[in-house]
Formats: structure tokens, C-alpha cells, sequence
């Protein structure tokens, strides 16, 4: 029986399962994936978020933010992200290109009533995020719904690289039907 890095159709499974990891699996390496964008004036901003949902079948993944995050005005700007995930223990990176989707308001708030209490710290701060502070502290949490957003991230491509005894990478995409191809590594 072959390992799930000799084949391309190993190497997708181990790719959405590692995703599907990171939802489920607070200590997994996927659940804090970086989160890259382009600024509105052209530069690169990469920042630690947290994977929220993976659907292998949509070929999507969510993650939520405040509505006031720089990230929000890059999005808008330029609606393209590109994440990363280093996963120590199975030698796996894997790099995702996505078109991004910004949802707030009414379209989450039925989400927003399922977040814990302690959860909703993270959407919601005044002075905005980014803002200027005197001191460290000199913010307040406030959770407000109207803070909340959800980024809905379609998958346009995937590069995964296993760094075992012999490298492996592959990459696929959606235009492609996910049909995987290797790649030097």
C-alpha cells in the first residue's frame, strides 16, 4: 500500500483533511493558518486568523473577522488572499489562493447568535482596530454584531509540498478540476 504523498490523489486527501483538522481540532497546526492580502496601496500584509470551515465539496473555507480590520479594506481593494499552513508532524505545507467574500450584517447574524460569549471579544473594539492608542490597553471591548464579518474564501488553487526524504509538490486548481499536477520541488 502507498503512503498518501506518492500519489496526487493522496496528497488532495491529506489536504482537505488537515483543513478539516484545523476546524475541528483547536490545537491542530491548520486552525491558525496565515492569511495574506495586498494593502490598498500595493503592499503585502500577511496575519494569523483562524479556519472557521473547510467544505472539500464547495472547494471553500471561512474565516471571521471584525469589520474595522485592515484586512477588510485590503479585501475590498483587491477581493484575493492566499493562506499558509506549515504542519510539522506530517512534513505538509500547503498553500491556498482564494477569491474572498465579505458577509456581515444581517446575512451573520444567525451565525453571530451561535459564537460564545467569550468568542465575540474578537468583533467589536473602540477605538477600531489599527487606531493609534496612547497606552497598550487604552481600548474596550465591546462585542457587537455589527462588527462581525465572515469571509467566505473560494479555493482557486492549491500548492501542497510534503518535505519528506524525497520532496514532493503539487498543485491544483479549480479552473483544472483539481486535477492534481506535480510540480518540481
Amino acid at each position: 500500500m502507498s503512503e498518501w504523498f506518492e500519489t496526487t490523489e493522496g496528497i488532495w486527501t491529506k489536504v482537505w483533511n488537515t483543513l478539516g483538522r484545523g476546524v475541528a481540532d483547536a490545537k491542530h497546526p491548520a486552525r491558525r493558518p496565515t492569511f495574506a492580502t495586498v494593502s490598498s496601496d500595493g503592499w503585502p500584509e500577511a496575519r494569523t486568523v483562524v479556519l472557521r470551515t473547510a467544505d472539500q465539496d464547495a472547494g471553500t473555507i471561512t474565516i471571521h473577522t471584525d469589520l474595522f480590520s485592515d484586512k477588510i479594506n485590503s479585501l475590498r481593494a483587491h477581493p484575493r488572499a492566499a493562506l499558509h499552513i506549515w504542519d510539522a508532524k506530517q512534513d505538509l505545507q500547503i498553500r491556498l489562493q482564494a477569491e474572498v467574500t465579505i458577509s456581515s450584517g444581517a446575512q451573520t447574524r444567525t451565525l453571530w447568535d451561535r459564537i460564545p460569549d467569550h468568542a465575540r471579544q474578537s468583533y467589536g473594539v473602540t477605538p477600531a482596530p489599527g487606531t493609534p492608542i496612547k497606552t497598550a490597553l487604552d481600548y474596550v471591548k465591546d462585542p457587537d454584531p455589527a462588527t462581525f464579518a465572515v469571509l467566505q474564501c473560494t479555493v482557486t488553487g492549491i500548492d501542497a509540498v510534503h518535505l519528506g526524504a524525497d520532496h514532493r509538490r503539487v498543485s491544483f486548481s479549480r479552473m483544472g478540476h483539481w486535477q492534481g499536477q506535480w510540480l518540481s520541488p
